[in-house]
């Protein structure tokens, strides 16, 4: 049974969270404020957090940036659930390390398919144990810089609207990236250059 995490201030929306994220199965554990939802982290080692960037005490970006800065807890899958939802806003929490962005109000749906695929995605850097300190070893599959760039954040899990505001351009642009990542990689599919990417990141340098 995975443990969630959730970090939120408003208390009926955490309380309708809670419920329906332990009525999916899992365990969940709440905290109302910053500082206590940090100590939460760092005691329980859950397997995802979802949390809200205005908080009491301590915000999201504080948290996440505490969380990434800590070994025990800097691989923690990190859900921003926010009410935030501009450019400079994303930019800043992807830059830190954040795995997803899910503006509010959120679908249900949205927001357990959002878990479902960090869990996964989690479970696959563990499989693999790749570095993405640099996109140096992507460029050695025969991209350039900038589609090197692309795919290292494509194979964290980011689409391309997250990409794009990480990097600094549009949507449209980074499609036209991944279309030539996958014509470099011989690959048809999002999943397959992730996994191309997961295994180069994880190759030791002879």
């Amino acid at each position: 049974m995975p443990t969630l995490l959730l970090i939120e201030d408003h208390a009926p929306l955490r309380r309708n969270l809670a419920d329906i994220l332990a009525l999916e199965g899992h365990r969940v554990l709440t905290a109302a404020d910053g500082p206590a939802g940090l100590r939460l982290a760092r005691n329980e080692q859950p397997d995802l957090i979802i949390c809200d960037i205005m908080l009491p005490g301590m915000d999201g970006l504080e948290i996440l940036a505490a969380l990434r800065a800590d070994a025990a807890t800097a691989a923690l899958p990190f859900i921003f659930l926010t009410a935030r939802g501009e450019a400079p806003d994303i930019r800043a929490g992807m830059k830190l390390g954040a795995d997803d962005y899910l503006p509010k109000p959120v679908a249900r749906a949205d927001l357990l398919d959002a878990i479902r695929t960090r869990l996964h995605r989690a479970t696959q850097q563990r499989t693999f144990a790749p570095c993405f300190d640099s996109p140096a070893p992507l460029v050695a599959l025969g991209l350039s810089p900038r589609e090197a760039e692309v795919l290292l954040w494509l194979a964290q899990g980011k689409g391309n609207a997250d990409i794009a505001a990480i990097i600094g351009c549009t949507p449209a642009t980074v499609k036209k990236h991944t279309i030539h990542i996958f014509e470099k990689l011989g690959v048809e599919t999002r999943a397959a250059a992730m996994l191309c990417a997961l295994e180069a990141l994880s190759r030791t340098p002879p």
